[in-house]
């Protein structure tokens, strides 16, 4: 998905409830802002093998705490914009908080992780991230390239304030909200080009 389309005079707004409706019946995903429904490209092979070792890799190291990584069928939900969308994986930790117009929606992140692809990088950079650190919860934003072992961290730091680091080659990337390291050189080894 690249950035959604403006709306136009005349266009159908649904309610968030209304989406979810919809979205039950639909065999792809699709994103939700202002009224608006907006469909979700599909992922690569390698963007999704890439969600898969991260989601992997985290759970692994959660094992027997109170932190659960979620996969990319697992809404989210920006309480303060209305953003709807299903990031590649999310992190929970304690129990999940649901969004009080559907219980399958998550609104307290602490994690969120996008494998950047060619159509969504530049959205997933910009007006994402700027929904997504607006959600109270989030700890840590990771962006993931899909081309590259490359990866981005934004770190919530004191109050309001966000700082991003840049990883890579065979780095190790702290995630501290997590207590938990993602070893670029095991996710990206034996990938498939493209």
């Amino acid at each position: 998905m690249g950035y959604p389309a403006p709306a136009t005079p005349g266009m159908r707004r649904y309610s968030f409830e209304e989406y979810v409706r919809l979205e039950g019946f639909s065999n792809v995903k699709h994103e939700f802002l202002d009224g608006a429904i907006y469909a979700m490209a599909g992922a690569t092979v390698r963007n999704g093998m890439l969600a898969a070792r991260i989601s992997v890799a985290l759970g692994a190291q959660l094992e027997g705490r109170p932190c659960e990584p979620l996969g990319s069928d697992v809404r989210i939900r920006v309480q303060a914009t209305g953003l709807g969308t299903y990031p590649d994986v999310s992190v929970v930790c304690g129990p999940p908080q649901r969004d009080p117009a559907d219980p399958d929606t998550v609104v307290n992140p602490t994690v969120l992780v996008e494998v950047l692809s060619d159509s969504t990088e530049d959205y997933d950079r910009s007006v994402k991230r700027d929904h997504y650190l607006q959600i109270p919860t989030l700890r840590e934003y990771v962006l993931v390239s899909q081309h590259e072992p490359r990866v981005e961290v934004w770190r919530r730091g004191e109050g309001a304030q966000w700082d991003c680091g840049t990883y890579e080659g065979d780095a190790r990337v702290e995630l501290a909200s997590l207590g938990c390291v993602l070893d670029l050189g095991r996710l990206y080894r034996g990938l498939p080009r493209g």
